[in-house]
């Protein structure tokens, strides 16, 4: 309907009178925006005053509306908006699928599209295998060594995570699966060694075989664990075989305490021997060489005398001849008399005679 058949006669489309002095009146700004801020308050299910003494109310109601919208976007960025502390790491998840891995600091995801969940990556966790009272403690710690024999040995096993969403999606019971994995590297590693390495020598290095053989296995599960520490607690005999352990034991120490004596008295007496036969072979050397020396000069005196009985026989046979006889009748108790002297002296003190001078 035109604004001149409105039923006002010359009001305007806005409801006012004509303005005096000719023209229309201009409209009511304020009244427009009430009409507006109504509208606006109907739609959403209130109701507006038409008069102007509910202008202020519906003023008021349109500022609630803004609260109320501003609040339900604070609490939207709220949700959306979070802080990963130093210690920790988190994983987006976008329809429960992941979708990334955030450092510390502060981060945004879309709401309610987005979750996320927090790790801590830091904090080192322990797992203990054999502790306790428990037969299946017991039967934890039980193992036995490469030379047949059965130790319990307690272990506890250090680890943290260094990849949350590995950790969090490919392994299920994952305390278990550590434990499970740890234990059987122990088996494996004391089934190779001695007692003795065992519970003394080289406990170290079994730790540190177990640990590289347990992290060898998680990685290939892709598991996002790192395994920081192996540590071998008391290891001891069980308590049912201690006391004949303990007698095993006391026979290889007097063993190697006898064995340590024999070599002791090996290093004393062996240098001796050593010594004396170093002086026998010495002896032996000189009588050597006195024997080929003395043999050389009867040679060399032969072949003189050979020289010279060439040239008088007859001198050279009797000089030999009396040189014998001298040399074996020199240590005899006989008394040669020439018969050809002239006779026998009356009296001869041939005992006198016979007697030897006293050796010095």
């Amino acid at each position: 309907m035109s604004w001149q058949n409105n039923g006002g006669g010359d009001r305007g489309p806005w409801g006012q009178g004509p303005k005096k002095g000719g023209g229309g009146q201009p409209p009511d700004i304020d009244e427009l925006i009430r009409k507006g801020q109504d509208k606006f308050k109907s739609a959403f299910g209130g109701g507006g005053s038409g008069g102007s003494g509910g202008g202020g109310e519906s003023l008021g109601g349109g500022k609630s509306l803004s609260m109320i919208l501003l609040g339900i976007v604070a609490i939207w960025l709220y949700l959306c908006v979070y802080i990963v502390d130093t210690d920790e790491q988190a994983i987006v998840l976008r329809f429960g699928k992941w979708v990334e891995t955030t450092d510390p600091g502060i981060h945004f995801l879309v709401a309610p599209f987005e979750s996320k969940q927090l790790t801590k990556v830091t904090a080192i966790n322990v797992i203990q295998i054999g502790f306790g009272n428990t037969v299946l403690a017991q039967k934890e710690r039980q193992m036995l060594t490469g030379d047949e024999n059965i130790v319990d040995a307690p272990f506890s096993i250090m680890w943290r995570i260094n990849d949350p969403a590995r950790y969090q999606f490919n392994v299920k019971d994952r305390a278990e699966t550590i434990k499970s994995i740890a234990e059987s590297a122990m088996r494996e590693v004391v089934a190779k060694s001695e007692v003795e390495n065992v519970m003394t020598n080289d406990k170290n290095g079994i730790e540190l075989e177990v640990m590289q053989i347990t992290q060898d296995i998680l990685s290939r599960y892709e598991a996002g664990i790192e395994i920081t520490q192996v540590k071998m607690e008391d290891v001891r005999p069980p308590a049912e075989i201690s006391d004949a352990f303990n007698d095993v034991q006391k026979a290889e120490a007097d063993r190697e305490r006898t064995i340590s004596l024999a070599r002791l008295e090996q290093n004393k007496i062996v240098p001796q021997a050593r010594g004396t036969a170093a002086k026998m072979i010495q002896d032996a050397e000189a009588y050597k060489s006195k024997v080929i020396a003395e043999a050389e000069g009867d040679a060399s005196r032969f072949e003189a005398i050979l020289t010279e009985y060439s040239k008088a026989k007859d001198v050279t046979r009797r000089r030999i001849y009396l040189d014998t006889m001298q040399q074996v009748l020199a240590g005899t108790n006989k008394i040669v008399i020439d018969s050809k002297g002239g006779g026998v002296v009356p009296y001869l003190p041939l005992n006198e005679l016979n007697k030897k001078p006293p050796q010095q």
